[in-house]
């Protein structure tokens, strides 16, 4: 065991608190402990989660809002449904036909492939009618050869309009983008 003289702290300064051989101030002897400098874990995920919120809120505004992106998805959705039966029509060799009512918000495709667009969209088409199976339903027919009877589908969410068109000669599916509105 050392020595009591060994441990002892000598006064450096009168002014300053005792310090040991090592340099630390000794506990109780004038010096308050302060807690260690930067942000504690709850503070940093509170400020992680407002920007996560602002950004959102952000993104949703510039975007067109709920709105905007049901009219966004059902256009990409029933754009790749008029694709898939161009493919199909070329792939087998035989007519296919896509069918839409616009009044149920129901669409289908070959190979029973059926969907429904939400009820907040207004649904409008354009096309020959001898295409048609029912009267109120609208039709695009695909040939093997790619070309198909044409025809447009508008999707329509408050002021904004999406226009899918259908080339009659060469079957070529085209989103028109926004007619009128900012979504």
């Amino acid at each position: 065991m050392a020595s009591p003289a060994a441990t002892a702290s000598t006064p450096i300064s009168p002014t300053r608190p005792e310090r040991s051989m090592r340099g630390r101030a000794r506990p109780g002897k004038g010096r308050v402990r302060r807690r260690p400098a930067g942000f504690t874990l709850i503070e940093v995920l509170v400020v992680i989660a407002l920007i996560a919120l602002i950004g959102t809120l952000t993104a949703v505004a510039m975007s067109g809002g709920l709105q905007g992106l049901r009219l966004r998805g059902a256009t990409r959705e029933v754009a790749a449904q008029l694709r898939f039966t161009r493919a199909q029509a070329i792939a087998t060799g035989q007519p296919q036909r896509f069918t839409i009512d616009p009044a149920a918000h129901r669409y289908s495709a070959p190979g029973k492939r059926e969907g429904r667009l939400p009820e907040q969209l207004g649904v409008r088409f354009y096309g020959a009618r001898q295409a048609a199976a029912q009267p109120g339903q609208g039709a695009i027919v695909f040939y093997p050869d790619g070309a198909s009877t044409g025809g447009q589908l508008e999707l329509v969410a408050g002021q904004a309009t999406r226009r899918l068109s259908v080339a009659w000669l060469t079957g070529e599916v085209r989103v028109d983008g926004q007619v009128g509105g900012a979504p």
